[in-house]
């Protein structure tokens, strides 16, 4: 206990003066900078992977609209299909 009042002594007395009450500004000015700056680094990785997950379902829609579309288009019976092989249709 008696470090945490020597401590909070040094920070008092040097928070009185004129100089210390501008290192203190300035500490702080550059403590809110730091912190904005690592909160937009976070959010711009987390734009990254919403980004990055956001192209893998459009490359998942299309590979599925793909197979949608194809299954459309498939004979519906055995006879269809082999009337598409003679015609070269298949």
């Amino acid at each position: 206990m008696g470090a945490a009042v020597i401590g909070g002594g040094f920070f008092a007395a040097r928070a009185g003066s004129v100089w210390g009450r501008t290192a203190v500004r300035y500490g702080v000015t550059a403590l809110a900078i730091l912190l904005f700056l690592l909160t937009l680094r976070r959010s711009g990785e987390r734009v990254g992977r919403l980004a990055e997950r956001l192209e893998i379902m459009e490359k998942t829609n299309i590979a599925q609209r793909r197979m949608l579309e194809a299954a459309a288009r498939r004979p519906s019976s055995r006879d269809d299909l082999a009337e598409r092989l003679r015609n070269g249709r298949f």
